[in-house]
This record gives C-alpha cells, structure tokens and sequence, in this order.
C-alpha cells in the first residue's frame, strides 16, 4: 500500500468504527470534587477535542468528545481550603490516621477504580490517540503500582516498628505527611504518571489538590465518585481549567508544601517562582528531556534498530523517556539507516482501536505544524528525509521523518520534538557524543548500544554523573517501578519509584529518650496501653 493510499483511508466513516468502541453523545461535564462533594459548575466550559477525524462527505472533521469545567480562581481555593482545613496542621482525621486505616481507603479506592477499566481505556483511545493496546498496559499499569505502593508502605512501616538504641539514646523513627499537595500529571500518561505521584501522596497522609492534564481529562470523570467514597471529604480534591486561573493562585497563597509536576521545566520554574515562601515548598518535578541513543561501530544492528523504533516511535514519540536524537557511527550508518527505514515502513497507521496499529493521530492542536516548522529548519540546514513518505500530514496525523545528516545547527539537535520526529547524527569521534551529553540542558537517560565492553565502559563511566539512568542494548523507559526514576539538570527534581515516591511525599519524624529504667517503663506503658498512634511495635500484616 502506497503512502498516499496510507494517509487517505486513514480516518473512518463514522459507521466503520466498531461499535463496542463508539462513545455516544457528547459529555458534558461539569461536576469537580471538593471536601468530598461533587459540585456543579455552572459557568464556561471547555471543549475537548479528540485527536480523531471522521471522514465525511463535507470533508474531515473533528470528533467532539465533550467538555469539562472552566473553574475559576474562587472554586480553585475552595479546594485549598478543603485540603488545608482537612489536614489541619497535622491534626487532621486522614493525616493522623494509622498506615493500616490508609491502606484501607486506598484498597477501597483501587476496587471502585477497576470497575471503570473499559471507559477508562475508551477514553484514553479517544482522548490522546493512545492505541488499545497501550492503553489497556497504562491502565492494568496503574493497578498494579497501587498494589505495589500498599506493599512498599507495609514493609516501610514493618521496619518503622522497631526502636534502635544508640550510644546510650532510645528512638523509634517514623515517616510523616508533609502537607498539602498539589499534584498535576502530563497528557501523555494522564492516569499512569499522574497516579504515581497522587498515589504516594495520599497514603503517606497528606491532602491532595489534584489537576488533571490538558488532554486526558474526561477519563478522570469515571473515577469521581470512587475518590468521593473512598476518601474522607476534602482528603483529595479535583478541579479543572486553565492553569493561569487556578493553579497559579494556589501556588500565590504560599499553603501548597508540595508541587508535585510532570512537563515542562519553563512551567515548572514559573510556578516555583510563585510560592511566596519557596524554602518551605517541596517539589518533586518529571520535565523535559532529550534523550540520545548512541550506536557505537560494534553492535548487534538488529537489537539497535528495534530498540531505537520502539524508543523514539512508541506512542509517536510522546513520551519523555522517548528516544529522541540518534548518534551513529558513520562508518554503519547507511546500513543502520537502511534497516531503521525498513522497520518504520512496516509500522502500521491508523485509528487507536485498529488492530495492530502503531501510529496514531496527535492530540496536541497544532502539535504537525510545529512538527513541520523543525523539518523544514533541518532540510533548510543540510538534512534529507530519509524514509518514504516522512512528514507528510493529514490533519493531526504526521507520519514519522527521519532526518540525516543531522547537525549542531540544527533546532532538532538540542530541541525536545515530542513526537514522530527522528534525528540522526552521524559522527566518528567519541567524544563527539560525551560532549553532547555533558553539555546538554537535560539529564535524564541516555541508551548505549553496542558489543565492545571497553567502549561500553568508558561511556558509562563518562555519562554516570550526566545523566539519571544509562541502558546498555535496550531503550530508555521508566520501568520497573521498582527502579528509581530521576533525572538531572532541567529534565527532573527529587526521585520516584515506587519506594521512593513514598520518601518524598513524607519525612522522618524521630522520638528519642535516654536509655534509663524511667524512661524505658515510660514507653512501655505508652505502648502496651496504645496512648500514641506513633509510638507503636505493632507489625502490619
């Protein structure tokens, strides 16, 4: 099938889309969560459109799916309010709570959320262009880290129980709520990315201001009433709007302690920025990155090219663990080339819900034109679109361009592209490729892809403190959650992982006595007659 062909029939009739996959009527939305009511919003509303076209006899147009509230800057800190009255100081009813008590609401939580599954994932499909099959991986995904979260608290308290002595001083450490929480994730993982921090937050204590991103926002409607019920009112507390209008007068009001933020790093910095006393306000930030893959002379080309497909085209491209710069060596890049295009041809476009389909329309509006404006800077500069068919456009549809020679000259050798563009440097000086990375504005993760252990070793040795994470024959990713997830530079502050995102969201709170028999029957009764809830050996199971 020709390109053209390809792109023509790309967008379906609207009697061709299967019918378990059809969503009805247009959702008007305008229900928002706070202190554990569902209010209604009668003011403006936003339209959400879908990354989907149907094809019409009046041309392509552009599904509809709904709208949702344009809160105001009054609704936004009546959530505060909530949060902040609801966690009282830390003499709330949720943050003075046993570690037991929370993980029985977030369990309740986890039930309700898993009876949304298929409308969850259908609009995930319609939503963000995400296919099936990844979106039903980000939701199972999302599941599981919940569980694996409960288990991480249970052995986090486990070891939380016991009392160490040291140099003649009795204490038993615990970990604490910091606070308030603003927690808003991107769109390109709008349940997944977001809920690995909303989720940590919550069962360590704290109270959550939660603002879901600027794409994938309906999906979060069918999970409203299971944080209603599953959480004391004004514990968690969803609103929705522009940003300008309702997270910057949260950040201005100095009663968010933590910023928990996946995007930009320009955003992130500005919104810092509005926190009027910042040495108190922790951040824990996912932003930007540009992470390279670098094939090195001797490799297996086979791995290095369906890594290097995966890495930078999964999900077009829309993921900060993408793959986004390709250095090769010049002496196989031609043969590298060759092969990459082969792979990318075989790639299947199409609607999400197409069987097997691997490239999808982009949610983001006028996410091609930008797409468009870097090709024409690189070919302008010396580049060539090296697979058939790359950058050709239909509506918010970009089949993907690979582009080489790729140079410093270039606005795609340090810009982030975020999507189906492909980058390729060809280059004969190692060096070439350290200095890259060393002077890069990002450090998030970097693949190296190659056979030979003394280039391997250099290079990691090179890239150890650049860089968050390096893998060696394989594609950069976030998993397994168990491993932690960070970055340097502009692209991250604090870590996650599902251990780690624990720590952050709390702090160690000690209660220390001299080692003397007073003190020692002082505990012992305060712990056989349960007056504390801190000061505590039981074991949870």
């Amino acid at each position: 099938m020709s390109q053209e062909s390809r792109l023509h029939n790309l967008f379906p009739k609207a009697n061709e889309i299967p019918e378990v996959f059809r969503l009805g009527n247009p959702i008007e939305q305008r229900e928002y969560l706070i202190e554990g009511e569902l209010c209604r919003w009668e003011g403006a509303l936003a339209t959400v459109y879908s990354p989907v076209y149907l094809n019409t006899p009046q041309g392509d147009q552009q599904v509809v799916l709904g709208s949702t509230p344009l809160l105001d800057a009054k609704a936004a800190l009546s959530a505060l309010d909530a949060a902040v009255q609801a966690y009282d100081n830390g003499q709330g009813f949720w943050p003075t709570r046993s570690v037991a008590e929370r993980i029985q609401h977030v369990e309740a939580f986890l039930g309700r959320m898993r009876e949304q599954r298929d409308t969850v994932v259908k609009l995930l499909m319609w939503e963000i262009g995400k296919n099936l099959k990844d979106s039903e991986k980000e939701f199972d995904r999302t599941c599981d880290y919940i569980l694996d979260t409960i288990q991480a608290l249970k052995e986090l308290d486990r070891r939380s129980s016991r009392f160490e002595l040291e140099q003649g001083t009795l204490g038993q450490i615990r970990r604490v709520p910091l606070g308030v929480v603003l927690c808003m994730g991107p769109y390109n993982y709008p349940l997944n990315e977001t809920f690995t921090t909303l989720i940590p937050a919550l069962i360590m204590g704290n109270t959550v201001i939660f603002k879901p991103a600027k794409f994938g926002v309906l999906l979060i409607r069918p999970l409203l009433e299971a944080f209603r019920d599953s959480f004391p009112a004004g514990v968690i507390n969803i609103i929705y709007g522009d940003g300008r209008e309702t997270v910057s007068p949260l950040m201005s009001s100095g009663k968010i302690d933590v910023f928990a933020f996946i995007g930009t790093n320009k955003v992130a910095s500005d919104l810092k920025k509005l926190h009027p006393r910042p040495h108190r306000l922790r951040a824990v930030l996912g932003l930007d990155a540009k992470n390279p893959g670098i094939v090195l002379p001797e490799v297996d080309l086979d791995n290095a090219v369906n890594e290097a497909i995966t890495g930078a085209l999964s999900f077009n491209g829309q993921r900060c663990t993408a793959l986004k710069i390709l250095f090769v060596h010049e002496s196989i890049a031609d043969s590298f080339l060759e092969k990459f295009n082969q792979k990318l041809a075989a790639l299947k476009p199409g609607m999400p819900w197409d069987t097997g389909v691997a490239l999808t329309p982009l949610p983001e509006l006028g996410k091609p034109d930008y797409l468009q404006s870097l090709v024409s800077d690189a070919l302008a500069k010396g580049a060539r679109i090296t697979n058939p068919g790359g950058g050709e456009v239909r509506e918010s549809f970009f089949y993907p361009a690979v582009l080489y020679p790729v140079t410093p000259e270039m606005r795609l050798y340090q810009e982030e592209q975020f999507g189906p563009l492909i980058p390729v440097v060809p280059y004969r000086d190692l060096h070439t490729v350290i200095n890259y990375v060393r002077e890069s504005d990002y450090g998030q993760q970097l693949s190296l892809f190659g056979t030979n252990p003394q280039q391997i070793g250099l290079l990691v040795d090179a890239f150890a403190n650049q860089v968050g994470r390096i893998n060696i024959n394989t594609q950069c990713q976030r998993g397994p959650d168990s491993f932690p997830f960070n970055g340097r530079k502009n692209s991250a502050e604090g870590t996650l992982s599902v251990h780690d995102a624990l720590r952050v969201f709390s702090i160690r709170t000690l209660v220390a006595t001299k080692f003397q028999a007073d003190n020692k029957q002082l505990i012992s009764d305060i712990i056989h007659n349960r007056h504390s809830g801190f000061i505590s050996t039981d074991y949870l199971f």
